[in-house]
């Protein structure tokens, strides 16, 4: 059955502005990291899609690594938008990012113009399409010149292969270093891409300074943590979690019991609000307008559902925000 979009997909989705540009992005985004890829259901991944965009969603992020394996979730994401989407790509904007290894030998990692621009061909061959909205260098390279590595996110815009750029998981002092050099360029980073959460504030030192006084917008990525910032471990590890060994980026000593004493209190502050511990976390990173959107990644549909639902109550008191800081720490 062919693919049609909800005629009310806008009428409750929070959009933001992106710093002081005149890009606006969902208050919640869909990654495509996981639960996308080659070794993933396919019709699955459709159902999620299409689900959020339903939902007012409008931004899905990817990488040319995501998978796995790497690339396959790029392709996949083609497929969708061939086969719902074709309609409708100017309703969609769609990012993707270069900085990891991707193929072997020297040309195929970190931040040379020459892979930059080669990794950007190869997302746009695997996605069929011929731009997209945001292409961010994913980290920094320790070894390359910045400039270079600016110079080839400028070159891309001006061939019209990308309408804006961003970086990832750069410091702040870095940032602040790239944002000065693609200003001079003439084209501006619109937005950064930190982790950040209730349990990792490391975007807190700094960086969020450098992007509120350069005017750039901001995407958090991980804002539940690895998951754990919902009721999925409250109560044991279940089978069919990352916990269970079903991920690398989450170990089961990674949930102590001073971690999880955390998020039970965080938990029950949640349900006085009514709503979610995801559903908080997510308003959490998002409060005080310095964040622009909150990237979650899924593996149901109902995931997405909850998310968006939890837009309804952004808002928090002040004694909410200490009960939240006198929690975390501990």
């Amino acid at each position: 059955m062919s693919y049609i979009p909800s005629n009310e997909r806008y009428d409750s989705m929070v959009y933001n502005r992106c710093g002081q540009t005149g890009l606006k992005l969902p208050a919640v985004s869909l990654g495509l990291w996981h639960n996308f890829g080659g070794l993933d259901v396919y019709e699955n991944g459709r159902a999620m899609v299409r689900r959020a965009f339903d939902l007012g969603i409008t931004h899905f992020d990817l990488a040319n690594n995501y998978g796995p394996p790497p690339g396959s979730a790029e392709e996949n994401f083609g497929s969708i938008l061939k086969a719902d989407f074709a309609g409708y790509r100017d309703e969609m904007i769609i990012s993707t990012k270069a900085g990891y290894l991707m193929w072997p030998g020297p040309y195929g990692d970190f931040g040379s113009r020459k892979y930059l621009i080669s990794s950007l061909d190869q997302s746009l061959k695997r996605m069929e399409l011929d731009y997209v909205d945001i292409f961010y260098h994913h980290r920094p390279d320790p070894n390359t010149p910045l400039e270079e590595t600016m110079g080839a996110l400028d070159h891309i815009v001006r061939q019209g292969k990308a309408l804006y750029v961003g970086i990832s998981n750069y410091g702040a002092e870095r940032a602040k270093e790239a944002l000065t050099i693609l200003k001079r360029l003439g084209t501006p980073v619109v937005i950064h891409q930190p982790r950040y959460s209730m349990l990792d504030r490391g975007a807190e030192n700094g960086l969020l300074d450098v992007l509120e006084e350069a005017g750039v917008g901001s995407i958090a990525y991980s804002p539940l943590y690895k998951g754990i910032l919902t009721d999925r471990y409250l109560n044991g590890i279940p089978q069919d979690s990352r916990a269970a060994g079903k991920s690398v980026f989450l170990k089961p000593e990674e949930l102590t019991e001073e971690v999880l004493g955390k998020v039970r209190k965080l938990n029950e502050l949640a349900a006085q609000r009514g709503q979610k511990l995801s559903q908080m976390a997510i308003a959490w990173v998002l409060r005080g307008g310095r964040v622009t959107s909150a990237l979650i990644g899924a593996s149901k549909v109902s995931q997405i559902d909850d998310a968006v639902a939890g837009l309804s109550w952004l808002e928090f008191s002040q004694d909410e925000l200490d009960a939240i800081e006198a929690i975390l720490k501990g």
